[in-house]
């Protein structure tokens, strides 16, 4: 195991941040660390990385036990803070180039280093801008760089595409999986729910200081009872329509943004065949209308009962 993490409880006053917080990443996961803003996420990575003292358990990273004096460990972490950390009076190259010297000594080495991580990111074009130049997206990739520059085993990544271009979003995406499969194992938090479909392999779902699942998407998704969602287009749906659909056996329940209608329904072979009959019956106009399956948005409406947002 890369990350080991045994009935971690750490306590600020009479608030319980992590209560008998448990976790395992293996070597070669990308972990989506996911839960709702005040969960304990942040404590927990804080724990790990020895920057808090905990009140109870075990951390383990790289099968030994972590501490704040462990320098032989945290030289093979990589981490990418939410807030971008780098120096404005350096230009792109030269940030990295001395974030990448706090690990390697060699000037071949750091050199060959910064080389690699510039085409990694994207920042090729780039490299005398000062941070105060760049876009945000750029300057998003900057921070990652600097954070990976020193080739680490295990990375901390911390809603490394927030408020960024789509353009950028892709290129920090694909950086992610390219890291991956160079043999970095890595802990994401975001609350871009299609990115953690798209790039974690296993996810963790945190909430008051506990994990309360963990799984992959597809294991997360056979926990809660929508298994389809019907989606039609009404313009006009009637309340009383709504009661005849919520008395079909299958349907969970209904929502209705004044556009679309939206029905949330267990596995059924006959249900999607009963709402058109009752809309066709009822002469209840509609237009377009398809199937889909539930998202990991779903997933935490029903486990947590609250947006990720939140």
């Amino acid at each position: 195991m890369i990350i080991e993490i045994n009935d971690l409880v750490k306590r600020y006053g009479k608030l319980t941040a992590l209560n008998h917080f448990n976790l395992q990443v293996k070597k070669g996961d990308i972990l989506g660390l996911l839960g709702p803003n005040g969960c304990g996420k942040s404590t927990a990575i804080h724990c790990m990385l020895s920057l808090l003292t905990y009140d109870k358990g075990e951390v383990k990273l790289f099968g030994e036990h972590m501490s704040p004096t462990r320098y032989d460990l945290k030289k093979r972490i990589g981490i990418v803070p939410q807030e971008v950390a780098v120096f404005d009076e350096l230009n792109v190259i030269d940030n990295i180039d001395y974030y990448c010297g706090l690990y390697i000594t060699d000037k071949t080495t750091r050199k060959q280093y910064v080389s690699e991580v510039i085409n990694l990111v994207g920042l090729e074009d780039f490299t005398t801008f000062t941070p105060k130049k760049l876009s945000g997206g750029l300057k998003r990739r900057l921070n990652i760089a600097c954070g990976i520059v020193h080739k680490p085993e295990l990375i901390f990544l911390d809603e490394p595409t927030v408020a960024v271009d789509p353009q950028s979003r892709n290129k920090i995406l694909d950086s992610i999986k390219e890291l991956n499969r160079q043999g970095a194992t890595i802990v994401y938090t975001t609350h871009y729910m299609e990115e953690v479909e798209q790039l974690c392999n296993n996810i963790v779902i945190v909430e008051k200081g506990q994990v309360i699942a963990e799984g992959s998407k597809e294991q997360l998704k056979g926990l809660i009872k929508v298994n389809e969602k019907i989606v039609i287009e009404i313009p006009d749906f009637p309340s009383a329509i709504k009661e005849q659909l919520l008395q079909l056996t299958g349907i969970i329940d209904i929502t209705y943004d004044n556009v679309f209608v939206t029905l949330n329904t267990e596995k059924s072979k006959t249900v999607f065949t009963q709402v058109l009959h009752i809309l066709e019956k009822n002469q209840i106009a509609f237009g377009n209308f398809y199937t889909q399956q539930p998202t990991l948005n779903d997933v935490f409406l029903e486990i947590t009962g609250r947006e990720l947002r939140d």
